[in-house]
């Protein structure tokens, strides 16, 4: 008589059981991928090859394989959380181990990189001054705190309308007095070192369709020092026809140089473009105001692309690129090697790493401030518990009869 069937059953039923406890105790892990067992028969060797009438001698365990379909994605409410939609794996590193997860759990270290619970961290492309990402290899990721720098202001462009029905204005300009200019604007510009300054742009109309575009910062004339007489940035001059600007008899933009006293960069040159600007029967009005110079700014927030683009928020309302997180996939997810903590390691069997950008190629978007769920099915797995419960129980009947019918023998005189 042969237990080795009962046995093996038992053992196997047993690994079953396992397997299916631990995909059951990572119902909520973020990231896990559940697992299933694949077993074979066994048979016994014989030196012709096994007869037409041979009987296998039990059951065995061959693997235990991920099963790497997609979670649910849930919603999280820190800004660093991440999980991809479709294939591929976080890239981490650990003092240069690279190991790779399903888990977007991540924060930031008190040195500003990216890391989960176990302190790997995420890797990507970093960007340098100004944005730009160095692709060449993925490094570990640091978020840096420092200011943004500002940006000088060099060109200011104003589109407004000029009401035609004015009257010509022969007072002689004055920066403190309104009445000898017809219409005023604002806005601030930048110096070299982000300090703000006033710039205000005066229009007198000092013949028909024809007016003069004055300019003063901080509250003092530009181009001039009183009581020199005033000098106007330039002339714009309009089509009486259609209300618009004559380019023949105007030369855009006007060159003005802005004085500056806080240590930065003197003077400030800027171009002043009132391309767009009309001349209607209509009240004074600003369309369009805008100017290309910024003050230094603190880091507020992060926003997250599908491509894994890092974007940071200032609070001078710039954004900057911070860096990109890269994903990875493999030929065969299934060769990995689980080495626990929602990781897993590269193997021959796996191939190698296939890196790149999230969303390119066979590799899945990135989503920010989401989650992915584990994609264990409970209710299949208690299905396969009972399962394995009844096997267990068969094969334990089973060695039951073998030695009921072992005790008959051992009885018979």
């Amino acid at each position: 008589m042969s237990f080795q069937q009962g046995l093996s059953g038992l053992n196997a039923a047993a690994k079953n059981l396992d397997i299916v406890g631990n995909n059951v105790a990572n119902a909520n892990t973020v990231g896990f991928k559940g697992a299933e067992g694949q077993f074979s028969d066994i048979f016994a060797a014989a030196g012709a090859g096994s007869g037409r009438t041979a009987v296998g001698i039990g059951t065995q365990l061959s693997r235990v394989s991920q099963v790497f379909t997609q979670g649910n994605v849930t919603v999280s409410s820190n800004p660093l959380d991440m999980a991809i939609n479709g294939n591929g794996f976080f890239r981490l590193s650990d003092n240069g181990t690279i190991s790779y997860s399903r888990n977007g759990q991540f924060s930031l270290d008190r040195n500003g990189y990216i890391v989960n619970a176990g302190g790997g961290r995420l890797t990507g492309y970093t960007a340098g001054a100004g944005g730009a990402l160095a692709t060449s290899a993925p490094t570990d990721i640091q978020i840096v705190q420092s200011d943004i720098a500002p940006r000088t202001t060099t060109s200011v462009s104003a589109g407004v309308n000029l009401d035609s029905r004015k009257a010509i204005n022969a007072a002689t300009f004055n920066i403190a007095d309104s009445t000898t200019y017809d219409s005023a604007t604002s806005l601030s510009v930048y110096d070299s070192l982000g300090n703000a300054h006033a710039v205000s742009l005066y229009f007198t109309k000092s013949a028909a369709n024809v007016w003069d575009a004055y300019a003063g910062a901080d509250g003092v004339p530009v181009g001039f020092v009183p009581p020199a007489a005033p000098v106007a940035i330039g002339t714009i001059t309009f089509d009486g026809a259609t209300g618009l600007i004559d380019t023949t008899a105007t030369t855009l933009p006007f060159a003005i140089s802005v004085p500056v006293t806080t240590g930065a960069t003197d003077p400030m040159p800027i171009n002043v473009d009132f391309t767009g600007t009309t001349q209607f029967g209509s009240a004074f009005g600003v369309n369009a105001l805008n100017q290309d110079g910024y003050g230094s700014g603190r880091l507020g927030g992060y926003n997250i692309s599908a491509d894994g683009v890092i974007q940071g928020r200032y609070s001078n309302g710039q954004t900057q690129t911070l860096a990109q997180v890269v994903a990875a996939n493999f030929t065969n997810p299934g060769g990995l090697q689980s080495t626990g903590a929602n990781g897993w390691g590269e193997t021959i069997g796996s191939g190698p790493a296939l890196v790149g950008v999230p969303g390119t190629g066979s590799l899945g978007s990135i989503q920010s401030g989401a989650l992915e769920d584990s994609n264990v099915d409970l209710t299949a797995e208690l299905v396969k518990m009972i399962m394995a419960q009844r096997v267990y129980q068969s094969n334990a009947q089973s060695i039951k009869t073998q030695d009921a019918v072992l005790q008959t023998l051992v009885n018979m005189r």
